[in-house]
């Protein structure tokens, strides 16, 4: 039985991936910050539906460096398969008018949680020469978006620090690899309701992703035919990345 942790995984893509990873025979701890109550739920609800399955529901704000140190060293000694960042936090703003504070506060939970969590747990899985690492990117890394600049380059950051540590521990029996999502129907889609079927028009599969769609390709990266899988960037945004994107 192997044993997964997840950021971010109270709600939205976060909870699929839980859930995926639950139903594939993992062992599950996930992080939250606010949303206590639906994590607590999530986790009951898990539990109730897989007898024998270890789910925890951990709370950190992985923007907080000292309780992000501490939540690492606690855990040093002990023995993880898997790593799944999920946890992001969004910013939006036209390079000239970027907030650099908020731009640092995106980049330390969508990039430097991450380096610091994976410093940590690949320790065990080198060890055990086996082991899966998988970052939760976006598309916006791979095209360019208008007020996207701070928050694509935090996953750009991602994608190249996880292509070198692929590199880097390839021969010890540790995978690492981003999924890509485009746009996913979950909360964080709500802001842009009123240009949901203009921004559904321009996805050649004509719609939003679900977030088990995200979360079966997660647990699939921890399964035993993925192992041959590494470095990677996976796109999962029904044909965005695919197309030009000027339309006649």
């Amino acid at each position: 039985m192997t044993r997964v942790l997840v950021t971010g995984g109270a709600k939205g893509v976060g909870a699929a991936i839980v859930r995926a990873l639950a139903a594939a025979g993992h062992d599950v701890d996930f992080t939250y910050r606010s949303s206590a109550e639906q994590a607590l739920a999530l986790a009951a609800e898990i539990a109730a539906a897989h007898s024998g399955r270890a789910i925890q529901a951990l709370p950190l704000d992985l923007s907080d460096k000292a309780a992000l140190d501490a939540f690492c060293e606690a855990r040093e000694g002990e023995s993880y398969f898997g790593l799944v960042h999920n946890a992001g936090q969004p910013y939006d703003s036209l390079a000239a008018m970027m907030v650099q504070d908020k731009a640092e506060a995106a980049m330390q939970v969508n990039f430097w949680a991450f380096t610091r969590l994976a410093k940590s747990l690949m320790r065990s899985m080198i060890r055990a020469r086996s082991g899966r690492i998988v970052a939760i990117g976006s598309v916006a890394a791979l095209r360019g978006n208008p007020g996207n600049a701070a928050y694509a380059a935090s996953k750009g950051a991602l994608i190249s620090y996880a292509k070198t540590l692929a590199v880097e521990t390839g021969k010890r029996g540790v995978t690492v690899n981003v999924i890509a999502p485009g746009f996913v129907d979950t909360d964080m889609m709500a802001p842009y309701a009123a240009y949901r079927d203009k921004m559904q028009g321009q996805i050649p599969a004509g719609r939003f992703a679900r977030p088990e769609e995200v979360g079966g390709l997660a647990a699939f990266l921890m399964s035993e035919p993925a192992a041959y899988i590494t470095g990677a960037v996976i796109p999962i945004d029904g044909g965005v990345t695919a197309q030009l994107g000027v339309h006649r």
